[in-house]
This record gives C-alpha cells, structure tokens and sequence, in this order.
C-alpha cells in the first residue's frame, strides 16, 4: 500500500511503501539526465509530463513536479507505476550503485564529526519532509552540502539551512562557520 505526504515544497509529495525501494541508501535523479539512467523504473517515471526530480529512499519516493502539471493527475499516476512495479518485482527498485554520502576526506575529525551530526540529527528530519542532504566538503569553517529531493528549490530550504542546519553543526562541531548549499 502507497500513502502518500505532503512536503513543505508544494511542487514536492512523498509516497510512502511498506515494501524496500532502495537498499542502497537515498540516490536523486533528474529529468535533465534521464539519459543517463539505466534502471527502468527511474528512466518511466521521469519521463511522465510534468516530473522533473526523484529521490528514492528505503521507504520512501519523493517526486517533485514542474508548475505546468497538478497533482491530481500526476498523483494516481506515481501509485499506478509503483504498484505496477511491486506486482512484477520483488526486488527494491535501486539494488545497487553508489552511496549518498562521499568517503573523500573521512581521515579528517571534523568532516567525520560534520557528517555524523548529518546522518544523526538532519538527514531524519530532512527524510520526513521528503528530502536529503549531502555533504559535499568542508573548508575553512564552511560546510557545503547538497539539498535533495523535495528540500531542492523548496521556498523554505534556504530557512532550513541556516536556522536548522547551520546552527545545529556550529553547536556540534566547533570548527563550522557556516553552511552552504550547492546545485
């Protein structure tokens, strides 16, 4: 059974499973590089009018949609396709391909310590509003990450970086001045 969540993006809704979609951790995916992609789930439903992003997580698909589309024709579309899926599959949609997070730097105390507060304290409440964040590096006191999923272009993303995130590294880990997010 699909439910689904709204997301503080209105352009962004989450549909929940009961069953695995991904086992390999939370991986985004953009209608501008559906060439690219190479699971047919992903590459169907990008191509459905009107989807423009997919963050696919264990339990739960993000999509977010262009202005031009309403939901309540995308909507019925996005449960028909995963129900279609797990009829045919019993396997998650994503079995294999990288991890979010990047182990570049992990010799370093303070990314180690910036990306434990991510993965323990903001990841969590990013995934209930159908998103992700992703480090990206650490320089000179400044963390830049990647918003994901639903958190990308949402009108209270840049709020949430600065009131959430940002101040919740700088309490954890001394080192961080700020926070950036990237494209």
């Amino acid at each position: 059974m699909i439910q689904i969540e709204t997301t503080p993006n209105p352009d962004s809704l989450k549909f929940l499973s009961e069953k695995t979609l991904s086992n390999v951790g939370t991986e985004e995916f953009k209608k501008e590089k559906v060439d690219e992609i190479k699971i047919p789930f992903i590459k169907d439903l990008l191509n459905f009018k009107g989807v423009e992003l997919i963050l696919l997580s264990e339990k739960f698909l993000s999509v977010k949609k262009t202005k031009d589309v309403s939901w309540d024709q995308l909507k019925p579309m996005v449960i028909s396709h995963l129900n279609d899926y797990f009829e045919k599959n019993n396997a998650p949609i994503l079995i294999d391909g990288k991890k979010t997070q990047p182990n570049s730097n992990n010799d370093n105390e303070t990314v180690n310590k910036i990306i434990e507060v991510l993965d323990t304290k903001i990841r969590p409440a990013v995934a209930r509003d159908g998103g992700d964040i992703k480090f990206i590096s650490f320089e000179n006191g400044v963390v830049k990450v990647q918003l994901q999923g639903s958190c990308s272009g949402c009108p209270s993303s840049l709020m949430t970086l600065k009131q959430g995130v940002q101040n919740l590294l700088k309490h954890y880990v001394k080192e961080v001045n700020s926070v950036e997010a990237i494209k």
